[in-house]
């Protein structure tokens, strides 16, 4: 028995021994080991702080469902109104650049204080239609060319050489179809003839708003393309913005070497503009049934909020099938509570229009003076 004891005893101690060796010799290692130089620049707080901060505030927004039905959320019990939490499903409040991280890194992947890569400059028209707006801003310089000369008249040819040809696949204006805008010449006819009720001829525009006793000053055209309307619109010595994208197109560079003022925006943005001074909005091609219902009734609303008392909303050729124009787009834009104008419904005759039963509404209506 005492040689049993006495065993147990030694394996005890030798087990004992063996942790003691094993700590000593971990410590010793630890403490003789140099720290690895971290080759990447410490986060300073106070953007840990703001970035936990807007990461928070995204968190809260974004993992509020969409409400399936279509109607307006109620407002939750912490006090969030329910006309933001519909907003942001469907422009999300500083999250989309989030939700596109490739494009993102892509657009910010380059070298402070240099020239602004191709590559990287590609990717802003994509992050932007995706709802990244307004993009975030750069340290690096915007590739430019000096023109040879600017024409006076908005309907001449511009220099095409000032355009950054690398953005896009065509690599002159000739190459684009002429519809798109770039043929001067055949936009010079634009909004001067009347050959249905889809047309509204400047002078038919001019004698309404004068009949009225209104006075058209500034106005803005919601996807005006190369800023045609615009164009025509400055001859009648009316000041025009023009909203447009540059999507495989050189659409604001066309629209700013007419001499013209292109706002790069998308329609899901809210307008840069104050509250109440605008006699005119235009929705030209742009707006059309492709936009979601409820994103459709959020632009209408900033439309009215940029229109002055008595200030005309011009829908232009807006295509809808024909039975969602009796149900939803019609009743849609009658929620705005405007006096009709001019009220014109046309047959859609390409064969996409033939196909679905599609159908054009062109509309002139005008902003009570009061409310």
């Amino acid at each position: 028995m005492a040689f049993t004891m006495g065993l147990n005893l030694l394996l005890l101690l030798a087990m004992v021994a063996t942790n003691i060796l094993s700590l000593y010799h971990l410590s010793t290692t630890m403490i003789s080991t140099k720290p690895t130089a971290n080759t990447n620049p410490p986060v300073p707080d106070h953007l840990l702080r703001q970035l936990q901060t807007i990461r928070a505030t995204i968190n809260h927004l974004t993992r509020l469902q969409s409400n399936p039905s279509g109607q307006t959320p109620p407002a939750t019990a912490a006090g969030v109104p329910s006309e933001l939490l519909l907003y942001t499903q469907l422009a999300p409040i500083a999250s989309a650049c989030r939700n596109h991280p490739d494009l993102l890194h892509q657009y910010m992947d380059y070298t402070p204080f240099t020239l602004c890569p191709a590559s990287s400059s590609a990717a802003g028209e994509p992050l932007i239609l995706r709802g990244c707006h307004p993009l975030p801003r750069r340290r690096c310089f915007a590739p430019s060319k000096q023109p040879s000369s600017l024409p006076a008249n908005p309907f001449s040819p511009v220099p095409e050489n000032s355009i950054l040809w690398s953005n896009y696949k065509c690599k002159n204006l000739d190459c684009f179809n002429p519809d798109l805008g770039f043929d001067f010449k055949k936009e010079k006819l634009k909004f001067l003839t009347y050959k249905s009720d889809l047309d509204l001829p400047i002078s038919q525009l001019t004698d309404i708003v004068k009949k009225s006793k209104f006075v058209l000053r500034l106005a803005l055209d919601i996807g005006g393309g190369t800023g045609t309307f615009a164009a025509q619109m400055k001859q009648e010595n009316v000041t025009v913005i023009t909203t447009t994208m540059s999507l495989g197109a050189p659409y604001n560079e066309a629209a700013a070497l007419r001499g013209l003022v292109p706002l790069h925006l998308p329609l899901q943005q809210r307008l840069p503009v104050f509250d109440g001074v605008l006699d005119l909005v235009r929705c030209g091609h742009a707006v059309n049934r492709w936009i979601p219902v409820q994103a459709l009734e959020f632009l209408l609303y900033d439309v009215d909020r940029v229109l002055r008392g008595g200030g005309f909303l011009w829908v232009d050729r807006f295509f809808s099938k024909g039975v969602d124009l009796d149900k939803v787009y019609g009743p849609l834009i009658s929620k705005l509570g405007y006096k009709k104008v001019k009220w014109a419904v046309g047959q859609k005759t390409d064969p996409s229009g033939v196909k679905n039963g599609e159908v054009y509404l062109t509309a002139l209506l005008q902003k009570p003076v009061s409310r």
